[in-house]
């Protein structure tokens, strides 16, 4: 191990089989807290370093934290557990999910494919030793078994919907990179040209584009703007961020130790999430 004090060591570090890091997420505090102190007698080597009251919360603390291991519960306010891991389906880096419920009729076979596991509330010892011998098999560098295949997961996420498992559409033909965005900008609407945008933030129901002389607003939800631009001339750096690449002076640690995107001529600093701090390696 690197003791550099770079990004790299630090988070080859943390991807050691002995140190695992672990989100939990329930709307009830106090079994958030059974869950927790259950996997601290089965799994003492685990670290549970988020603890999330609703999906919203879970999806941050997973971009911010970036765990190996996320305990969903199916059924929390806002997001759902499944709402939750139908949004990590193309994360470069999803966890491996247990799904957590009190309702028994969520137990479905798709679950021995597309989740590690799942849990009936509130888990004894013996059930969660099953689930974490699952969990250590699936975290093995020499298991060859990587996060769930999204393919498999959305096939959950369809019969837990009350649907049935349907084939994969055919994929729908590459259409151009996105070269105009029209957008608002107080009380006018402009036509900004691609290669002028230095970033796009997510900002609650609107979209916000960044460029030399101030800021706009589109409807178009960052995930489905990702899938219009050029990924090799903007980079997403986090689930609200995606920057220009040639708008990238370089990259700094802050105080917390995340690692930040310094732009060119611009004093704002945008966070790079755990997710994709593999992007600047090297850098």
């Amino acid at each position: 191990m690197r003791h550099d004090g770079s990004p790299d060591a630090a988070f080859e570090c943390e991807s050691n089989i002995d140190t695992v890091r672990a989100l939990i997420a329930d709307d009830e505090a106090h079994l958030r807290e059974y869950l927790e102190s259950q996997l601290k007698t089965v799994w003492p080597e685990l670290r549970v370093v988020a603890r999330a009251a609703n999906g919203l919360e879970a999806l941050r603390m997973i971009d911010d934290e970036a765990p190996e291991v996320a305990f969903l519960d199916i059924r929390m306010p806002g997001l759902t557990g499944l709402d939750v891991a139908a949004k990590l389906v193309d994360s470069p880096k999803p966890p491996h999910i247990v799904f957590v419920t009190a309702y028994d009729q969520y137990a479905v076979e798709a679950f021995e494919h597309a989740a590690v596991d799942y849990l009936l509330k509130p888990a004894n010892l013996e059930r969660l030793e099953k689930t974490v011998a699952k969990l250590k098999a699936r975290l093995k560098p020499a298991a060859g078994e990587g996060a769930v295949p999204a393919a498999a997961l959305q096939a959950l996420l369809a019969q837990l919907a009350g649907g049935a498992a349907i084939a994969a559409p055919a994929p729908a033909p590459v259409s151009a990179p996105l070269q105009w965005i029209r957008a608002t900008h107080g009380d006018e609407t402009r036509l900004i040209p691609i290669e002028d945008v230095i970033y796009f933030q997510s900002n609650d129901k609107y979209t916000s584009v960044f460029v030399e002389d101030g800021e706009s607003l589109i409807r178009t939800p960052i995930s489905k703007l990702r899938e219009q631009l050029d990924e090799q001339r903007f980079w997403q750096i986090h689930r609200s961020v995606i920057v220009a690449a040639r708008h990238v002076a370089g990259t700094k640690q802050d105080f917390r130790g995340r690692l930040m995107v310094q732009l060119k001529g611009r004093p704002e600093q945008l966070v790079v999430s755990r997710n994709y701090v593999d992007l600047f390696r090297g850098m």
